[in-house]
């Protein structure tokens, strides 16, 4: 699946000045890790953010909000916000501070290591 670019380069702009972020190709589209940990994506046009699963909940009551559900099943912590309720600035870069406030709040996560295979001999 594609992603919106356009979206990606929006988000980019907001996170730019962190240094703390990395960008990884998931779910069809793509993830900005705040600290190691996912903190908001793009699937198709719609915006993924991560938050507390007690705040996830009342904020699915907003217009354009809706559970993730990737698999089909609801993850919790997770919704997307489609593209109508991303369309000024101010609403994106909402919806991004609140899942870096969520991600920053979260544990450090450890380096990952790469296990290379054994050689035969």
């Amino acid at each position: 699946m594609a992603y919106s670019e356009a979206l990606a380069d929006r988000i980019r702009d907001a996170l730019g000045g962190r240094r703390d972020v990395d960008e990884r190709k998931m779910f069809g589209g793509v993830a900005f890790m705040v600290g190691g940990h996912m903190c908001v994506g793009i699937v198709g046009d719609a915006l993924m953010v991560r938050l507390a699963a007690e705040d996830a909940v009342a904020l699915l009551a907003r217009p354009h909000v809706r559970p993730m559900d990737f698999t089909g099943r609801p993850m919790k912590g997770f919704l997307y916000v489609d593209a109508p309720g991303i369309k000024t600035a101010r609403q994106l870069t909402g919806w991004i501070e609140r899942a870096v406030a969520f991600t920053s709040t979260l544990p450090p996560k450890k380096p990952r290591v790469r296990r290379l295979p054994r050689r035969r001999a």
